[in-house]
């Protein structure tokens, strides 16, 4: 899973705050509130994000909406998943994340695990 470009974020970030899926014109005009964008543009890079798997489409009218596949939450966890899958040697990757981290989100980690072990369920959001 590559990272994604500053077009592709941009787009991403929108659908996923969107909640709901979005014509390109919809993608658009909210992407145009910072920068000026052609609409084949738009459309180029959401059709390049279908390709990779990021995102889906559904007809409307003559168009296409189009919904990310996965929250950013999940995404996010993905990429991190990815990543440490590169290591041979996972235990010094996950030692330095764990000393990398802010103090609050290593205490909220630690107890996401102890909730993990003991079989509890954690609500996510």
């Amino acid at each position: 899973m590559a990272t994604l470009g500053s077009l592709e974020r941009a787009i991403m970030d929108v659908l996923w705050d969107a909640r709901k899926p979005l014509l390109v014109r919809e993608v658009l005009a909210r992407l145009n509130k910072d920068r000026a964008l052609a609409y084949t543009t738009v459309q180029t890079v959401a059709e390049r994000l279908l390709k990779k798997g990021l995102l889906v489409r559904t007809p409307y009218r003559n168009a296409f909406r189009y919904a990310a596949v996965h929250s950013r939450d999940e995404h996010v966890t993905r990429l991190m998943l990815e990543a440490l899958s590169a290591s041979t040697d996972r235990l010094p990757v996950l030692a330095r994340f764990a000393q990398s981290v802010e103090d609050a989100d290593a205490l909220a980690l630690l107890e996401e695990l102890q909730a993990r072990r003991t079989g509890q369920r954690r609500s996510t959001t």
